[in-house]
C-alpha cells in the first residue's frame, strides 16, 4: 500500500523533529516497513466508533486454567459461554515470554508463551472479541536478544540502550519506583550504567535511535496482522529521555505516539491506541493531544475517587472532580475502570483530595489486608504510589465481617464506574469476586501478586454455580448490570453528562445519548444509612433499570450503597 501525500508530510515532520535530520531516508524506511504488511483487514463487524455496547474485560492469559485446554483457549471458552453479548472486548495482559513483572519484561515480542498457547489462540479469540494487546514500549527484558547482543557487543539491538555516566545528575527524573534509576551492567567490553526506570531486569530502550522506533512499529504491525485491534502503549510517558528534564511527558514522546497513530490509521484505520499513563489527571489527558494522539486514555483518577467516596461515605470529591471532567476530543473517549492487575493507583488523587483524605484511603486499604507500594521523589523521600489489594476486598466490612455488606459496597462502586462517560473495563478478578491472595504474595515476594490469583477452572466454576458462595452473588450481580448497561443508549461514550448538586451522601448525574433521545438519571447512595432525596425535576412515572422497580415520585428512598439507573 502507499501512504497518502498528506500523511507522508505529517510523518516526515514528526521524524525531522525527533531526529533533527532531513527525513527522506527515514520516511523511505518507514514506507518499506509498512508495505511489508500492506493493508490489514478489520473483522467484518468491527467499528471504529464506540457505543454503549462496548465493555472490556482485563485479564491475564492464565487467570483461569484447566487440564483440557490451553489457558488462552480456556479464557476464550469462559468469556464466550458466560458473557457473549455482554462483553465484546478483551485485554489480554502480556502473553509473551518474559523474565519478570508478570509479563511486562518481555524477552520475545513476537512469540506467545508456550504455557499459554499459540498465536492461533489469539487470532481465534479475535473472531469473537476485539482483542487488546500490550506493546511494552519503554523497556525490554535483560534476557532479550537485543540485550544479549548489547552484552556481546555485536548483533541486532546492540545499540538500543541508554549508556549513562554514573555521575550524571538524574535527580530531576520522575521516578515511578524506589529502585535505582541506573544499573551497572557487566559486558564483554567493560562495565556500563544503563537506564532502568522500573527494575534492573527492565532495561529502557533508546528511542533517540531511529532503529528502536522502527523495530517497535514493526512489532505493532505484526500484532495487527495476528488479529489484535487495540494497542495499549505501556508506560509510554517515560519513553523519551533528555538531560536536564524530568524525562516524563516530553514533547518527543507525544510525537512518537502521534506518529504511531498516523501509521495505524493508514495501515489499519480501525485500530485503537490507548496510552497507559498512571499520573495525575491533567498530565494523563494530555495524551489525547488535539484528537490526533491516543484514541483512549485510562481514567486513572476514577478508581481511587470511587474508593474514597464509599470508604469515607462522602461523595463530595468524586462529585467535584466529575463536574470538572472535560469531554475528550471528538473520536476519543475515556477508558473507565475501577480495578486492574496493578491494584489502585493513588498518584492520580494528587490535587483532588486534601492530605488527610488521602491518608484515609491509604489506611482503609491497609486495614483490609492491603499493602502500599512507594515511589522515590526527587528529594530522596518516598510517597505512596499504589495500593495493592483486590478491589473486592478493599470494601471488606471490618466492623461486622458481613459479606453481604461487602458485596453491596463493591457492586455500588462497579455500577458507578459503568455510569461514567467512556468505555467501561472490568478486571477479571472483579467479575469473579476474588479475595486477597496473601499466599501469592508470600510465594512471589511481590505485593501486586495479591491481586493476580490464578484460578483452577474446576474450582472457580464450582464456586460460580454455588448460590451460597459470594463469588456466585458477585457474578450474578455483574451479569445483571452488564445486561442493562449494554442495552441502554444513554450510556453511549459520545453522549452527554451533567453532574448534579447533591448532599455528600449521594452522587448523581444525567447521562444522555448523543442525539438526546435517550436520557437516564444515575443516583448512588455511598453511605451505610438510607437516604431520602427529592430529585430536582418531575416525572409521572419512571423505572430503576437495575432493580426493575417502578418509581412514581421524585422523592427517592435509597438503601445503603444503592445505585439507581432511572429512566423515564
Amino acid at each position: 500500500m502507499k501512504l497518502e501525500q498528506s500523511v507522508k508530510e505529517k510523518i516526515s515532520e514528526r521524524l525531522s523533529y525527533l531526529y533533527q535530520v532531513p527525513a527522506d531516508d527515514l520516511l523511505r524506511r518507514l514506507t518499506n516497513l509498512i508495505q511489508k504488511y500492506g493493508t490489514i483487514k478489520p473483522a467484518p463487524e468491527f467499528k471504529k466508533h464506540y457505543s454503549h455496547k462496548d465493555v472490556y474485560v482485563i485479564t491475564y492469559g492464565d487467570s483461569i486454567t484447566s487440564k483440557e485446554r490451553t489457558p488462552l483457549q480456556e479464557l476464550h471458552k469462559f468469556l464466550k459461554s458466560n458473557f457473549s453479548g455482554l462483553i465484546n472486548n478483551v485485554h489480554i495482559l502480556p502473553f509473551f515470554p518474559f523474565s519478570s513483572d508478570d509479563g511486562f519484561s518481555v524477552i520475545d515480542y513476537r512469540k506467545v508463551r508456550e504455557d499459554l498457547g499459540e498465536w492461533n489462540d489469539v487470532t481465534n479469540m479475535s473472531r469473537d472479541f476485539t482483542v487488546m494487546s500490550d506493546l511494552v514500549i519503554n523497556h525490554v527484558s535483560s534476557e532479550s536478544s537485543y540485550f544479549k547482543n548489547f552484552l556481546a557487543g555485536s548483533g541486532y539491538g546492540k545499540d538500543f540502550f541508554h549508556l549513562i555516566d554514573p555521575d550524571e545528575n538524574v535527580r530531576m527524573v520522575t521516578r515511578p519506583r524506589s529502585t535505582p534509576l541506573l544499573s551497572p551492567i557487566q559486558t564483554n567490553h567493560g562495565t556500563y550504567y544503563l537506564w532502568t526506570t522500573f527494575s534492573p531486569d527492565q532495561v529502557d530502550v533508546n528511542f533517540s535511535n531511529p532503529d528502536v522506533l522502527f523495530e517497535f512499529i514493526d512489532i505493532l504491525l505484526f500484532y495487527l496482522s495476528k488479529g489484535v485491534r487495540v494497542i495499549r502503549l505501556d508506560a509510554v510517558a517515560f519513553l523519551w529521555k533528555k538531560k536536564g528534564t524530568s524525562c516524563i511527558h516530553l514533547e518527543e514522546t507525544h510525537q512518537v505516539v502521534k506518529l504511531i497513530r498516523d501509521v495505524v490509521e493508514s495501515v489499519a484505520p480501525e485500530t485503537i491506541l490507548i496510552t497507559e499513563t498512571n499520573v495525575p489527571h491533567k498530565e494523563n489527558i494530555s495524551y489525547f493531544g488535539d484528537g490526533d494522539e491516543a484514541h483512549m486514555v485510562y481514567n486513572f483518577s476514577l478508581p481511587p475517587l470511587l474508593y474514597h467516596a464509599i470508604i469515607t461515605q462522602n461523595a463530595t470529591y468524586l462529585t467535584k472532580w466529575s463536574r470538572e471532567l472535560t469531554p475528550p476530543p471528538e473520536g476519543c473517549t475515556y477508558f473507565n475502570f475501577a480495578s486492574s492487575h496493578d491494584g489502585i493507583g493513588v498518584r492520580p488523587l494528587e490535587g483532588l483530595v486534601p492530605d488527610d483524605e488521602f491518608q484515609k484511603v491509604i489506611l482503609a486499604a491497609q486495614k483490609r489486608g492491603g499493602h502500599v507500594s512507594y515511589k522515590e521523589n526527587p528529594d530522596g523521600s518516598k510517597s505512596p504510589y499504589e495500593l495493592n489489594i483486590t478491589y473486592f476486598d478493599a470494601f471488606k466490612d471490618v466492623e461486622e465481617g458481613s459479606l453481604d455488606i461487602q458485596i453491596r459496597k463493591f457492586i455500588c462502586s462497579q455500577a458507578l464506574m459503568m455510569s461514567f462517560r467512556g468505555v467501561p473495563a472490568v478486571y477479571i478478578h472483579s467479575l469473579l469476586g476474588t479475595q486477597n491472595d496473601h499466599e501469592g504474595v508470600a510465594k512471589t515476594g511481590i505485593l501486586r501478586s495479591i491481586n493476580r490469583r490464578k484460578w483452577d477452572a474446576e474450582e472457580i466454576y464450582e464456586l460460580l454455580n454455588n448460590p451460597e458462595s459470594h463469588h456466585y452473588k458477585v457474578f450474578k450481580a455483574w451479569k445483571k448490570l452488564l445486561k442493562v448497561r449494554t442495552t441502554e443508549p444513554a450510556f453511549d461514550p459520545q453522549g452527554g453528562k451533567r453532574v448534579l448538586e447533591t448532599p455528600e451522601s449521594l452522587f448523581s448525574m444525567w447521562r444522555t445519548s448523543p442525539e438526546g433521545s435517550h436520557r437516564l438519571l444515575v443516583v448512588a447512595n455511598v453511605t451505610s444509612k438510607p437516604v431520602e432525596w427529592n430529585a430536582p425535576f418531575r416525572w409521572n412515572s419512571a423505572t430503576d433499570l437495575i432493580s426493575g422497580k417502578r418509581i412514581g415520585s421524585t422523592l427517592l428512598n435509597l438503601k445503603p450503597w444503592q445505585v439507581c439507573w432511572i429512566k423515564y
